[in-house]
């Protein structure tokens, strides 16, 4: 299918042209980088460092950050970050004399807050209310940012949606704003009879009885438990015994201790009883967006699993043609 044309601008922000007969590889969550391959024969000075490309009221674009030629190759391949790239490049710093950054407010009021200062006008926080706010959140330690308003704004049923703005021939900017999750699975369920070949794999042979071992020597060590229970939650009580109990012993001697239980909840979700989902996405027409979620059922053997999408990857054809593939939790 052809898409909107991808745009040049400069350092300034301001639009120079669109670009033709190019390709475009680019992974919005992943490695959060682009390329830009453009023909030997159609170069241009107008591509500068720090200038950035976009295709307008989308999350496609970037700035631009290096170039890569071979005079043996017909094509010149520009690079860079995405936006959620950009975010990640900054980090939520605790306040001088406090252990943690915390934050108190509408979401994107508190979005507002945290990224617009970073980025020198190029990013905009809107300013519509989602009704939704948070009292006295508290962000992990030396967090990036990206990472930070993800999970803050997944703790209230939100993600971060991303767009860029033209603004005719003034600088366009990045429009983020705090939207509501939508759950696919709720109201489409994928299956064969989609055309979509996806990949279940329920595995009940997990740990499920953590034992967690953090600083201090011999009976003065921090040492607890954490228990998988069937739903999927991690609790200090047990349900697994006998045959079909399977313990892990987890040592961490590095963290400080009111953040060891943290680290190793995230351990346990690797090694527990779960659910893998992975699914061949090309050709899936929904508007889905990074934070959603997707659901699939094989009915023969009557497994079920939903997923939010963590990634996006455009690829495009110098014909413009192009494809998009949606990668969901737990996938590379």
């Amino acid at each position: 299918m052809a898409e909107e044309m991808l745009i040049l601008a400069g350092r300034d922000g301001r639009e120079i042209g669109s670009l033709l007969n190019v390709g475009l590889d680019i992974d919005l969550n992943g490695t959060r980088d682009f390329e830009v391959s453009v023909h030997r024969s159609a170069w241009s000075t107008a591509f500068e460092y720090g200038g950035y490309i976009f295709r307008p009221g989308t999350e496609i674009g970037g700035r631009i950050g290096r170039m890569y030629t071979d005079t043996a190759l017909d094509v010149i391949k520009i690079c860079g970050l995405t936006w959620r790239g950009m975010l990640n490049g900054k980090a939520i710093v605790p306040p001088a004399g406090q252990d943690y950054r915390k934050v108190s407010g509408e979401l994107n009021a508190v979005l507002k807050s945290l990224i617009e200062p970073e980025f020198e006008g190029l990013f905009a926080v809107s300013r519509e209310s989602t009704g939704v706010t948070v009292s006295n959140y508290q962000f992990d330690r030396y967090v990036d940012l990206l990472s930070g308003i993800e999970k803050m704004l997944k703790s209230k049923g939100h993600r971060l949606q991303i767009s860029y703005i033209e603004a005719n021939r003034e600088p366009g900017y990045v429009q983020v704003k705090a939207v509501k999750i939508v759950d696919y699975s709720s109201e489409i369920e994928l299956s064969q009879d989609s055309g979509l070949d996806f990949q279940l794999n329920d595995i009940r042979n997990g740990y499920n009885h953590m034992i967690v071992a953090g600083k201090g020597e011999m009976s003065s060590r921090n040492v607890f438990h954490l228990y998988a229970w069937p739903d999927g939650s991690i609790r200090r009580e047990q349900y697994y015994r006998g045959i079909d109990e399977r313990v892990y012993i987890y040592e961490n001697t590095s963290t400080e201790t009111a953040e060891v239980e943290e680290k190793a909840r995230e351990e346990f979700l690797k090694i527990m009883n779960r659910k893998e989902f992975g699914m061949n996405t090309s050709a899936l027409s929904l508007a889905a967006d990074i934070g959603d979620i997707l659901g699939g059922r094989d009915y023969l053997t009557g497994v079920y699993m939903a997923k939010p999408i963590t990634n996006i990857i455009y690829t495009t054809d110098d014909d413009g043609t192009v494809s998009v593939e949606y990668q969901l939790e737990g996938e590379d």
